[in-house]
């Protein structure tokens, strides 16, 4: 997926590749260990053939990208999305494996993608679509390999799919194959809520160490899916203050706070946030840049660019989007202080709860939700304090250059103590 800042085109994958030159510097690693750590191990591209409810038959495109597999399987989401391209997901699975690192998870990284809008296709057609593409990767799927879990526009219900269709290969119920299920086919309820509560959990961590708490805080968050939703509603109930809120349709602003049961409760049912009454309406360009104390773009990536950093007014910024800011205005915000919590920390805790997910299935069932989340919590907190401590020691590197640093080297060990490098 490209967009664009001024005249120049910015790629997913060279973005991140960017980054991680950045943190192989600080770590003063050889171009050997460069090329070694930014190169894929596999990335797969399959053709998807859909009859359609009209009788004619669809051909779509998916990819899934697996990275580095040096601390244990492949580990990331799959979404449907019409703009997704292989570029998209290899920076996804590229920071897959940094996010799982930096959380201490025994994951490598992995991510998919189907170029789709679900929005336009029937029920019965994305689940044509959906075993579809499971079928397609199944030979590279499987719970010591890859395993899968839901992103933008999937869900629980997608992987139920995937799990049935790949019981119909194999002839066997792997539940570990994919995590964020169903709870009925060994899924956990926390896995619904864990990345926006992980988000909220690291704002409030990091509000504590830098904002004096997080009472009375202003936040806006860009994107009222699944992550923002939640994120925004656990901090609502902490006590902080969500100013706005926006998904695709445009945003919502009241200074004297939103009620998000309520936001909730109208997107859920009219399917915008803007139909929620009482509020000025504003766009998605204008949340970025609105005077608050917390700024949580959950939406899609590059959307804080050299253009809008220069007048974002948040002093705090947790990214619940994977690779919402791009390298250009990283090094603005870091030279004008705003501390930016990246995502391979900030919106990890979908990953974390897939984790424990995966555990449980492989174990028989050992955790409860209330359990699951206790533990969530413990990983994300501690994993915050790692890279606050780490910052501390180094105050001339940015957040994400030091979270990236943290992660590579346990990812670069590892390889050397199998023998790759």
């Amino acid at each position: 997926m490209v967009r664009k800042l001024g005249e120049k085109a910015l790629d997913p994958y060279e973005n991140a590749v960017m980054q991680l030159k950045k943190a192989v510097n600080v770590l003063g690693l050889d171009d050997e260990a460069f090329e070694a750590l930014k190169t894929h191990e596999r990335v797969i591209q399959v053709k998807i053939p859909v009859r359609m409810d009209d009788g004619k038959t669809r051909i779509f495109i998916g990819w899934r990208a697996q990275h580095n597999s040096a601390l244990g399987p492949y580990k990331g989401g799959v979404r449907y999305h019409p703009e997704t391209d292989m570029s998209e997901v290899m920076a996804l699975s590229m920071w897959m494996t940094w996010k799982c690192s930096l959380l201490q998870l025994p994951f490598g990284g992995g991510k998919g993608g189907v170029r789709v809008d679900p929005r336009r296709l029937s029920f019965r057609e994305i689940e044509a679509l959906s075993r579809g593409y499971f079928a397609a990767i199944s030979r590279f799927v499987g719970e010591d390999l890859d395993i899968p879990a839901p992103d933008v526009y999937t869900n629980p219900q997608t992987m139920a799919w995937y799990i049935d269709e790949y019981y119909r290969i194999i002839g066997h119920n792997i539940f570990g194959v994919v995590t964020g299920k169903p709870q009925q086919l060994g899924g956990l309820g926390t896995r619904i809520v864990a990345t926006g509560f992980g988000v909220a959990a690291i704002a409030r961590e990091a509000a504590n160490k830098m904002l004096g708490g997080i009472e009375g805080k202003r936040v806006a968050v860009q994107g009222f899916g699944n992550v923002g939703s939640y994120a925004a509603y656990y901090l609502s109930n902490w006590g902080a203050k969500v100013v706005a809120v926006s998904d695709s349709s445009g945003g919502i602003y009241d200074p004297k706070g939103l009620r998000i049961d309520e936001v909730m409760r109208v997107k859920s049912e009219k399917g915008k946030v803007i139909e929620y009454p009482d509020a000025k309406r504003i766009s998605n360009e204008e949340l970025l840049t609105l005077d608050v104390d917390i700024l949580i773009p959950a939406a899609l990536e590059n959307v804080i660019t050299i253009d809008n950093a220069p007048k974002i007014k948040a002093k705090l910024i947790v990214e619940g989007a994977n690779g919402p800011t791009t390298p250009e205005a990283d090094d603005i915000l870091f030279k004008r202080g705003i501390f930016v919590v990246p995502d391979i920390l900030a919106n990890a805790g979908g990953v974390t709860a897939s984790w424990i997910e995966w555990v449980n299935n492989r174990t028989g069932g050992w955790i409860t939700d209330d359990e699951a989340m206790r533990k969530l919590e413990e990983k994300m907190i501690t994993a915050f304090r790692t890279l606050y401590s780490y910052m501390n020691r180094r105050s001339d590197i940015d957040p994400r250059t030091a979270a990236q640093a943290v992660a590579v080297e346990r990812v670069y060990n590892a390889m050397k103590l199998r023998g790759w490098i």
